[in-house]
């Protein structure tokens, strides 16, 4: 039996490795492929497109192809409004669809285009979530006695004050765009413990290190 050396073609542009996959699935008629398949189909070595793009999910994505039923997990509406309101919080700004990488995005684009069919149409579902019952108030809760609203701020809340303090901390003025990974908080002016209550003029953004200088001072 003769012995052959694997080629494992590590300078193969991404391109021609994205086309490769693509050419497998139409060979089998499908819209995505597992990695037991690209190895009957594909041209190249698993390994090699592993590599390249860190994972197979991450290659079916670059690919524009479907995940394979272990990748498959939908997220909710709410799960991606979520992570598109930490981009946006980390970028200072609104953000466009080729920004949403692994470094920065819990979800690829595919999610979005999957559910909204235009990144446009994800952003004004977006804006509309954000907008929606910001300053809605709960007097019926029984467990904030003295209080008209609730002790934990919404997401919608949450966003609205960055919003409007521009994404940076009210006291030493850094941001998350500026201080990559940098955490920002919300903040009761008058605290909750006081008499404060949860509304829009009575919170104010704060980074990790100055909300806990702060402590329980107005």
């Amino acid at each position: 039996m003769e012995f052959k050396l694997i080629e494992y073609h590590r300078n193969i542009p991404s391109d021609e490795l994205i086309k490769d996959l693509q050419l497998a699935s139409q060979k089998l008629n499908k819209k995505t492929i597992s990695v037991s398949q690209y190895q009957e189909y594909g041209k190249y070595d698993y390994g090699t497109v592993k590599s390249r793009f860190g994972s197979w999910k991450n290659a079916l994505i670059e690919a524009g192809l479907e995940l394979h039923d272990e990748h498959n997990t939908k997220a909710t509406d709410e799960e991606l409004m979520k992570n598109l309101e930490e981009v946006w919080i980390k970028l200072g700004r609104q953000p466009s669809i080729s920004e949403l990488t692994k470094d920065i995005s819990k979800f690829s684009r595919r999610p979005y285009l999957r559910r909204f069919k235009t990144w446009m149409n994800a952003l004004r579902y977006f804006v509309e979530y954000i907008d929606s019952d910001v300053d809605s108030i709960d007097i019926t809760d029984t467990k904030n006695i003295g209080h008209k609203t609730k002790r934990e701020i919404s997401l919608r809340l949450r966003f609205r004050v960055m919003q409007r303090d521009n994404f940076k901390c009210c006291i030493c003025g850094r941001s998350p765009s500026t201080t990559p990974g940098l955490e920002l908080h919300i903040d009761h002016i008058k605290p909750w413990s006081k008499g404060g209550e949860t509304v829009i003029d009575n919170l104010q953004t704060l980074c990790i290190d100055c909300n806990l200088g702060k402590s329980n001072l107005e």
